[in-house]
């Protein structure tokens, strides 16, 4: 789909060089630099954009000044994307902790199309890292209003008489786009576009990055003219602590600064627009491990009136400070789904893994798919001979090919661990596909660490694509204190090594383990997401959040070992989170928990939860759809006399609904049928497609199913024996009308 999109925006590009704004210039679509020149995906939006849909090319021409245009005959299909001039842009960001809620809101006019037609206009949403998650889209635009609206996927009063949308949703895992319906030639679209975004960290170091890189193509057509930029950004974190300003991206002025929080702004004008992402990174002055506590009350209209909190673990500066001892077993899928690439890139990351363990770590490697096999039965210590001995066996061992079965190998690698002394025991599973017995694993895994006499193995998953159940493994990873991390997308153009070696790096680097809480003693009642704790690494803090009934304690203390297996006591700063939504924050966290929760207990009542708190915070989940709400002022009026319009709910408005966003939980038939991730996204346009995108359309809309467009469809979909069954029978219709033909002459001949 992503190439797909690209190649609408090149075509559209082109189709724009019709468009004449008088002596100032005409819109020309720019030179790619030479390292996008063959790169499928050059036209991809690397900021908020905003394009008009065009089916019908006749209608493209500037709504201000017409003028002559020679006439096209055919239509576009798929169709042409031609980006919008923007004419002024508003970014507010909000960053808490490790996460982010960015706000675009600007004015993108409908240059490209005549004033008397109209054109569905698509909105694409780039947001920042591969957690980003689409919080809501309001369009203004003459007496009609949009706005986006999650509902409950069992609540089907409103859904029944709903438009089901043929476009929307997720172009790739960061990318979102929707269409807004017919919009008038000339029309100036107001967007509101909000989203949700993980704050990377890394070396004490938190990093905010929004995609706010616009080409040259989005800036009005004209005199250079002075335009409006306005970019606010506003930090809360650690109260008491100092907060660093580390690097900013553009040149924005100290507004506001306060213990733990700051804020910065710039409201400019410009001659063009941004050429650079916006890039904010700021610290955290602490050179310990260091947490605190927010708490919330929740709102009138919460569904859950229990008090609220969240609660996190920073690792500090601790560049010098010691990690803990690795025992640890790779348990690589090499199923016939991961052939090609993914090996590769499997086999590159997994090599490059082996060489940063330490000289005292230990390591083994099973691959697996329908059968087992093992680098080493027994631990062998991370010696430069060893990893060289693991790296040539990578090569040879690593071919794809044959099913998928997990449990076996997850079995071995916990019963080679479970003598593990004075080290943390670690199994790192990469796996793109999914399995039957998945809650039987979970089960097995339970029940492992329930019954270990030592310390039982942190479990770190790492799922490719969509095939493979997400839900399960992040429950695997709750049951096995660990964490899971996700490359969605995968293809040619996108590497899976980097995403899979930050996971091990966040699985190398841990600085305290076995935490425990002493707040679930003294309360009436608590509920925490997840409900077993995770160790704490030097590469990303830790956040727990959850519920409460009872007098929360004045004094919290959070315990846990160090990598000498010295004891460490935090004290935690507790505070009320007056200015900071708690509930936003924590939110995307808790569903993700509570959805895999559901899905290994088959719980209707935890998906009703889920639901509940996907409709009270905007974020996206898989009990829950997204619709866009029309509000037609006009119509509305002339609907009072008349019926209700299709589509119409109680309060006049019409609602579409997108197709599914969810990720669904695994894919069984293309795992065993071993199709590679990536196979689900739709092809773009083949060679005999793309002249059915030239053909004329040449008998018009009253011969519209006997015409040559469709003709030629119906030919580029026809198999070799089909054609050639046709082309005999036509030849056969051709002699018999000759011989019809020269029957008649000789009959005239005889009675003349």
């Amino acid at each position: 789909m992503a190439e797909e999109f690209s190649k609408a925006v090149e075509e559209g590009l082109r189709l724009s060089k019709r468009i004449y704004f008088g002596r100032d210039r005409a819109v020309s679509p720019p030179k790619p630099p030479p390292s996008m020149l063959k790169s499928s995906t050059a036209f991809l939006p690397t900021a908020p954009m905003v394009y008009a849909v065009i089916h019908d090319p006749g209608i493209v021409d500037n709504p201000d000044v017409p003028s002559y245009q020679p006439h096209v005959h055919g239509r576009c299909d798929p169709p042409a994307l031609i980006p919008l001039h923007m004419s002024a842009i508003d970014l507010n960001a909000h960053c808490y902790f490790d996460t982010a809620f960015v706000t675009v809101s600007a004015t993108w006019r409908l240059h490209c199309v005549t004033g008397c037609r109209s054109c569905d206009c698509r909105i694409a949403i780039p947001m920042g890292g591969k957690q980003g998650s689409i919080q809501g889209v309001e369009v203004s635009v003459h007496r009609k209003s949009y706005s986006t609206q999650l509902v409950d996927i069992e609540d089907t009063s409103d859904k029944e008489s709903a438009i089901r949308a043929q476009n929307g949703g997720f172009l790739k895992p960061n990318i979102f786009i929707l269409n807004i319906p017919q919009i008038d030639g000339g029309s100036n679209l107001s967007v509101k576009i909000t989203w949700s975004q993980k704050v990377l960290y890394y070396d004490d170091t938190f990093s905010l990055n929004v995609p706010f890189t616009f080409p040259d193509f989005v800036n009005p057509a004209g005199k250079r003219m002075l335009r409006k930029e306005k970019i606010q950004i506003s930090v809360n974190a650690d109260a008491g602590s100092e907060l660093l300003c580390k690097a900013i991206s553009h040149p924005l002025k100290e507004v506001k600064r306060s213990a733990g929080s700051m804020g910065f702004s710039i409201d400019s004008e410009v001659i063009s627009w941004s050429k650079v992402d916006f890039n904010f990174s700021y610290a955290v002055s602490s050179s310990h491990i260091h947490g605190g506590v927010l708490l919330k009350s929740p709102s009138v209209d919460d569904f859950d009136q229990r008090e609220m909190f969240c609660m996190y673990i920073s690792p500090g500066n601790l560049q010098r400070r010691k990690v803990f001892r690795k025992d640890i077993i790779f348990v690589i899928d090499i199923s016939g789904s991961m052939r090609g690439k993914l090996i590769d890139d499997t086999k590159n990351a997994l090599s490059t893994a082996l060489n940063r363990l330490d000289r005292d770590d230990s390591f083994s490697i099973i691959a697996f798919n329908g059968e087992s096999y093992l680098f080493s039965a027994s631990m062998e210590l991370a010696s430069k001979d060893a990893v060289q001995r693991a790296i040539e066996w990578i090569n040879m061992n690593f071919v794809a090919g044959g099913d998928t079965n997990i449990l076996h190998p997850l079995k071995t690698a916990m019963e080679m661990l479970s003598s593990a002394r004075n080290s943390i025991p670690i199994i790192f599973l990469v796996t793109d596909g999914s399995v039957e017995d998945e809650r039987q694993i979970c089960d097995m895994v339970k029940n492992h660490v329930t019954n270990a006499e030592s310390v039982s193995p942190r479990i770190y998953t790492f799922g490719i694509g969509s095939f493979c159940n997400h839900y399960f493994l992040r429950m695997l990873a709750v049951i096995g204190r660990g964490q899971h991390d996700a490359a969605l997308d995968v293809g040619k153009f996108y590497l899976v090594e980097p995403q899979m070696l930050r996971l091990f790096d966040k699985a190398s680097s841990l600085v305290l383990a076995n935490i425990t809480i002493d707040i679930f003693d003294d309360l009436d009642e608590v509920e925490v997401y997840p409900s077993l704790i995770p160790e704490l690494s030097s590469d990303v803090p830790l956040t727990l959040s959850g519920r409460y009934k009872g007098r929360f304690p004045e004094n919290l203390k959070v315990k846990g070992v160090l990598a000498d297996f010295s004891s460490f006591v935090i004290d935690m700063k507790i505070q009320e989170a007056n200015d900071i939504p708690v509930q936003r924050i924590c939110a995307r966290d808790q569903i993700e928990y509570l959805t895999a929760q559901a899905w290994l207990l088959k719980s209707k009542e935890l998906e009703q939860k889920v639901a509940k708190l996907s409709l009270q915070t905007g974020f996206l989940s898989e009990y829950t759809s997204m619709a866009i709400l029309e509000d037609d002022q006009l119509k509305k009026e002339m609907s009072k006399k008349t019926k209700p319009r299709k589509g119409e709910n109680a309060q006049g408005q019409r609602m579409i609904m997108l197709p599914n966003l969810g990720i669904g939980f695994g894919n069984l038939i293309a795992t065993a049928e071993n199709t590679p991730p990536g196979w689900e996204e739709t092809r773009g346009p083949d060679g005999a497609e793309m002249f059915v995108k030239a053909a004329t359309n040449c008998c018009g809309s009253i011969c519209h199913y006997c015409c040559c467009m469709c003709c030629i469809q119906c030919c580029t979909r026809m198999n070799n024996q089909c054609a050639t069954a046709l082309t005999q029978l036509c030849v056969g219709i051709g002699c018999l009308g000759c011989l019809s033909c020269c029957s008649d002459m000789c009959c005239a001949e005889s009675e003349n």
